[in-house]
């Protein structure tokens, strides 16, 4: 990923700020031209700045309310395939691979408790995984958020 400039900061701070704005609003926003607001986007998106938008929808508004995080430890051999399975449960919203006494932070989406439970019975099935610890995530109490680093970044932090 190449280094940010100044202009490519203060564009993603328009875009924290209102995800939904338009090149057009914000070139104006920016004082910049539209074709420049347009090249800096596409920059920024070939470059691995922008997520997946899949992160701003809401399991619980397609039927999953149960947000819970599961710690697996798996035979280390088998990661690479463990892995490659759980991307296959669709309940599997996201998997981060961890240091120290825990393999994998799997974060699932249920639609009940009794789902949960077979949900977790089938990362269990999944050979080379060797024990899982299920927490429900009982709120959010911070939510994904990028705005203070942008702060620290714009004034060279």
């Amino acid at each position: 990923m190449s280094a940010l400039d100044h202009v490519d900061l203060e564009l993603l701070n328009a875009l924290a700020e209102d995800h939904r704005a338009t090149v057009v609003a914000l070139a104006e926003r920016l004082g910049l031209s539209r074709n420049t607001v347009q090249a800096r986007m596409a920059k920024l998106e070939r470059s691995g700045v922008f997520l997946s938008f899949e992160r701003a929808m809401s399991p619980a508004a397609l039927g999953y309310a149960i947000d819970a995080i599961l710690h697996v430890q798996v035979r280390q051999a088998d990661l690479p395939r463990i892995t490659d399975e759980l991307q296959e449960i669709p309940e599997v919203v996201q998997c981060h691979g961890l240091s120290g006494p825990v393999d994998l932070l799997v974060r699932v989406a249920a639609r009940d408790t009794q789902h949960l439970f077979d949900i977790d019975a089938r990362i269990l099935a999944i050979d080379g995984v060797e024990r899982t610890e299920t927490s429900l995530a009982m709120g959010e109490v911070i939510g994904y958020r990028v705005r203070p680093l942008l702060a620290a970044a714009r004034r060279g932090n």
